[in-house]
Order: C-alpha cells, then sequence, then structure tokens
C-alpha cells in the first residue's frame, strides 16, 4: 500500500520572530526504507507545489521512499513576510522541519538559491556531527551566493542608494508581473553565508544540472561551484538548451535520473 503525504505546519523561532513553517512530509514504506529519503529545497519567490518538487514527491512515492517539501516563510503557504526573509532565517526554517520531519539519510535536491541553501544546510548537519545523514544532493541551476555575486554587481546606482536610503529596491521580475523587494538585509546577511572562496563539502555525491540557456544563473556559476568541490565526488551536467527552470520532460528525466542515483 503506498504511504500518504501529509501536511503540517511547525513553528519556527520565538515570540515576534515566529513564523509558520508549510510542509508535506511523505513517509517511507517498506519497501523504500533503506534507502535515503528526499528533501526538496526551493528557489527564490519559489514554492513546493512547482513542477520539480511534485515530480520529485511522485518519484519518491513510486519507490517508497520518504520525501520532504516545504515553503520558506514568506513563500507559498507558509507564514511570514517575503521582505523579512533572509538567508539566515530561510536556513534556520530549512533546519527545524528537516530536523523534525525526517529521520535517517537524505538526498538534498536544491533548486536556484535552494542550491546555496542545500550547501549550508549539509555544513549545518556536519558542524552538528550529524554528517553521515547527507546521502547526498542534486543541485539544479545552483544559486551560490547570489547575493553577492549574481545580485549586487547587477544594481544600478539608483538602486543602490534606495537600498541605503530605505532599506529596500523593488525589482522587477521575469517571471510574474509584480516587482519583488531586494531587502539590505538580505544582502549584508547573504555576505555572513558566502560559500565560495573557501572549500564546499557536500560530504556525498552532487550532480548538478544547469541549464546554459540559464537568463539568472549563468553556466559559469556552475563550473566555479564545482571548482570548489574538491574534497567530495562531484558531476556536472550541462544542457545546452536548458533555462533556469529546467521544467520540461526532458529535464524532468535528468533529474529524476539523477536522484536515483544516489542511494
Amino acid at each position: 500500500m503506498a504511504a500518504q503525504a501529509k501536511a503540517g505546519r511547525l513553528t519556527v523561532g520565538d515570540g515576534a520572530e515566529a513564523r509558520e513553517i508549510a510542509y508535506v512530509a511523505l513517509p517511507a514504506t517498506p519497501a523504500g526504507a533503506n534507502l535515503p529519503g528526499f528533501v526538496w529545497l526551493g528557489g527564490f519567490k519559489s514554492d513546493m507545489t512547482g513542477t520539480k518538487a511534485m515530480e520529485i514527491e511522485q518519484f519518491a512515492a513510486k519507490t517508497g521512499r520518504a520525501c520532504l517539501r516545504f515553503d520558506y516563510s514568506g513563500h507559498g503557504a507558509s507564514g511570514g513576510t517575503f521582505e523579512d526573509g533572509t538567508i539566515s532565517r530561510w536556513l534556520e526554517e530549512s533546519l527545524a522541519v528537516i530536523r523534525s520531519q525526517t529521520k535517517g539519510r537524505l538526498v538534498l535536491v536544491g533548486s536556484s538559491m535552494g542550491g546555496w541553501i542545500a550547501l549550508l544546510v549539509a555544513r549545518a548537519l556536519a558542524e552538528a556531527g550529524e554528517e553521515s545523514r547527507i546521502a547526498g544532493m542534486v543541485l539544479i541551476a545552483p544559486a551560490v551566493d547570489f547575493t553577492s555575486t549574481l545580485i549586487e554587481p547587477g544594481l544600478s546606482k539608483k538602486a543602490r542608494d534606495e537600498i541605503e536610503k530605505t532599506g529596500r529596491w523593488l525589482r522587477p521580475s521575469e517571471y510574474s508581473p509584480e516587482p519583488y523587494p531586494i531587502t539590505k538585509a538580505l544582502l549584508d546577511d547573504g555576505r555572513t553565508h558566502q560559500l565560495f572562496g573557501t572549500a564546499i563539502r557536500t560530504w556525498g555525491p552532487a550532480h548538478i544540472l544547469q541549464g546554459m540557456q540559464d537568463p539568472d544563473v549563468p553556466w559559469r556559476h556552475a563550473l566555479a561551484l564545482v571548482e570548489h568541490l574538491a574534497d567530495d565526488p562531484a558531476t556536472l551536467s550541462f544542457i545546452s538548451d536548458g533555462d533556469h527552470r529546467l521544467s520540461r520532460d526532458q529535464d524532468i528525466a535528468r533529474l529524476i535520473a539523477a536522484v536515483a542515483e544516489i542511494k
């Protein structure tokens, strides 16, 4: 009998910092009990109902493996305000949900910003002596250090001045008619989590999928990440006609093949 995914909410933080994090957890069945479960870590302004997240859950259900997906605060079904979001807050939420709703070995599957969060989650688990829980990771267009390497260099003087004066700038979106705020808090906090320039560990095999037509995360960004992964096995797959989302049928097939390899 197939396991049923269960939706829930977890309170993270105290007092004024408390926010309700929405998640959906699929338990393993006996068929997949000895295989690592999947954790989906979404991108900036994305939610857990996207195509890739749902395909991962469907693959987990077919193979009896556990799967966890959730929304960061200010995203999707979770509480909190997007404008209050920082990498520190979203990392705290990720660790809280993972520790609350998973057990055993895990495959971290991170998309865009979620790739950066996945690497930070792995580092935090290792610092807590839990590196044995990391079976590996699959990263889709990983936007490592994106606040300082991808956003800040492209800011106009007007945008920089507005951020300094008001604490935020409304950035036009390629994916929505509504602009979204880039805050000084997000940029300042992002610098405290920079990974480039240091040795980056994954504590297991990593497979990176990167579209070469990605307008948001250049393919050279993925190559730079691999150059930092000196101590763990890493595979980098370039999709010559792939965009940022990598949500076409052929892209999903590559994603499922990559996660299926980690056992």
